[in-house]
């Protein structure tokens, strides 16, 4: 049931990602209404992934799981039926709302019912396969059903997937609760919410408008006061959503900040590699899912030996090294044209996915390692929860720069194609009102084709620049790692069952959940490609 579960929340990360150049052109979303189709989805997982874990721990883990079902099917139910932007958005949160309660729950009902830590490994081993069978299969679903029918019915399977689930788990599953006393806390889940959200609104509106307008400086002053106040609130509380003092450890503090870069700069990349296919190449969603599929493959086939190294080789070399490749596989994408071929393109997808296949799995352990036994539990839960916030802000800062870029080249580009400058101006005009997939509808007559290979040019200068800053990024997350990282120390497990083992084995089995954001597979390694997202999945 955990790996029904986990598919199930799963499979929306890259079906919808896949989808969104589908989606733009049906609906004539702006670029930053597509971000918010991505985002809409990953900022509940963000917000509430640690409040679900403890719900679960406090209320049973059974209701939380068959909630989180219930959630996913009904966003599912809302998007299928929708006819604008909005009602995606609506229908999107909500199944985030239902990721958000699975991903920890499934997880704990496997610590649950299978307490030796040992054996428990090969069922993490199954729920990461799930987990990446999900994000893999998701394009290549989304392709084959928009090649034949309208965008919306990608949410059809959702649908009697949760329903049957939610039967067989009704008959299958018996209730868990965590020991001890912790509690819900309900002041550091509010200001953590409110501090995500309203910077990432923020982000995404600046982009699409001005930094400068009042409505965007609020958001990003709201954002700044409410995590000053989640610090002083979580400092506080007997109960705190996440202990601050986790952070005393570097190699804690180092995996979350890895968490967070890397994923910003990994899943804004993905967002904006779909809009490449769907908008510069014009590939079907097939197509482009088959070229996604390079990135999930090779970690999924190199995850049992990287698994194994996790314990042989210190983490100090392993997740910096990934990083670089990583960064060197992003470096090699920034020459890539709008005729740019699938095999020019599929070696250095695969440099991407090799990279992460070694930083993913070891990024959770390495998390779980560095902390107090009784804390494990918290810090996967707080690593996958910043890798949520930086799969959620990745399409946001990403999306904004690349739309900017993009139609400040425009009227260069459209200059060199010969146009005139009425024509210019008129481009221009459609561009500022409604971004840079507006100009894909644009019709000028015997000028449209020039008009579109000019769109073209515009839009690779806005990814290459894209690019350029995921790389910069993923550099930077290696030189955290090279810093702060040390080889951990492995808490031996203990032989009663009690809160203290109760917390390890959690802790244990979040070893196994790399892609509590928008893009790992676990022991796995990488399978979302976010939003690819979209993480996207993901985002």
């Amino acid at each position: 049931m955990a790996c029904v579960g986990v598919f199930v929340a799963y499979l929306p990360v890259t079906t919808v990602s896949a989808s969104l150049p589908a989606v733009q052109r049906a609906l004539g979303a702006s670029t930053s209404q597509l971000s918010w189709v991505s985002d809409a989805f990953v900022l509940p997982m963000a917000a509430l992934i640690l409040t679900a874990g403890v719900f679960g721990d406090v209320h049973g883990r059974k209701k939380v799981f068959q909630a989180g079902l219930a959630l996913s099917g009904l966003g599912a139910l809302v998007a299928l039926c929708a006819q604008n932007v909005q009602t995606v958005w609506a229908g999107q949160a909500l199944a985030g709302l239902g990721s958000a309660a699975l991903l920890p729950t499934t997880l704990a009902l496997i610590s649950h019912a299978v307490p030796d830590p040992r054996e428990r490994g090969k069922f993490i081993g199954l729920w990461a396969t799930a987990l990446t069978a999900a994000l893999a299969l998701g394009p290549i679903i989304a392709g084959t059903i928009l090649d034949h029918v309208d965008w919306r019915w990608i949410y059809l399977l959702p649908v009697p997937a949760s329903l049957l689930a939610m039967a067989a788990a009704a008959k299958l599953l018996t209730d868990s609760r965590a020991p001890g006393s912790r509690r819900l806390d309900w002041p550091g889940q509010i200001t953590a919410a409110l501090t995500i959200t309203a910077l990432v609104y923020g982000i995404i509106e600046g982009g699409a408008e001005s930094f400068t307008d009042v409505k965007v400086m609020v958001a990003l002053f709201t954002a700044a006061v409410a995590a000053v106040a989640f610090v002083l609130l979580e400092r506080r509380s007997a109960s705190p959503m996440l202990d601050l003092s986790l952070f005393r450890s570097p190699a804690f503090t180092a995996t979350t900040l890895i968490a967070m870069i890397s994923f910003l700069g990994l899943i804004g990349f993905f967002f904006a590699l779909s809009l490449y296919f769907g908008m510069v190449q014009q590939l079907s969603t097939l197509d482009a899912a088959w070229r996604l599929l390079m990135v999930s493959m090779v970690p999924l086939a190199l995850g049992a030996p990287v698994g194994k190294l996790v314990h042989r080789v210190s983490p100090r070399l392993l997740i910096p090294g990934g990083l670089l490749v990583v960064t060197a596989g992003l470096l090699s994408l920034t020459d890539i044209a709008a005729d740019t071929s699938f095999g020019s393109l599929a070696w250095r997808l695969a440099l991407l996915g090799l990279g992460m296949a070694f930083v993913i799995t070891p990024m959770t352990a390495t998390a779980v390692s560095s902390v107090p036994f009784h804390q494990a539990g918290m810090a996967a839960a707080g690593n996958n929860a910043f890798r949520q916030v930086g799969a959620a802000l990745g399409p946001a800062i990403l999306g904004a720069l690349l739309s900017t870029k993009a139609v400040d080249a425009l009227p260069g580009h459209l200059t060199d194609a010969g146009l005139s400058g009425q024509t210019v101006q008129q481009v221009k005009a459609v561009a500022d009102a409604g971004g840079i997939g507006a100009v894909a509808g644009v019709d000028v007559g015997a000028d449209t084709p020039r008009v579109l290979g000019a769109l073209s040019e515009s839009f690779l200068d806005g990814l290459h620049l894209c690019l350029v800053v995921a790389a910069v990024l993923t550099l930077l997350a290696a030189a955290v790692g090279a810093l702060l990282l040390r080889r951990p120390q492995h808490a031996a497990p203990t032989k009663t069952v009690g809160p203290r083992q109760e917390s390890a084995a959690q802790g244990s089995a979040a070893q196994g959940s790399a892609a509590q954001g928008s893009g790992g597979a676990g022991a796995q390694g990488l399978g979302e490609t976010p939003s690819l997202a979209g993480n996207q999945t993901g985002g």
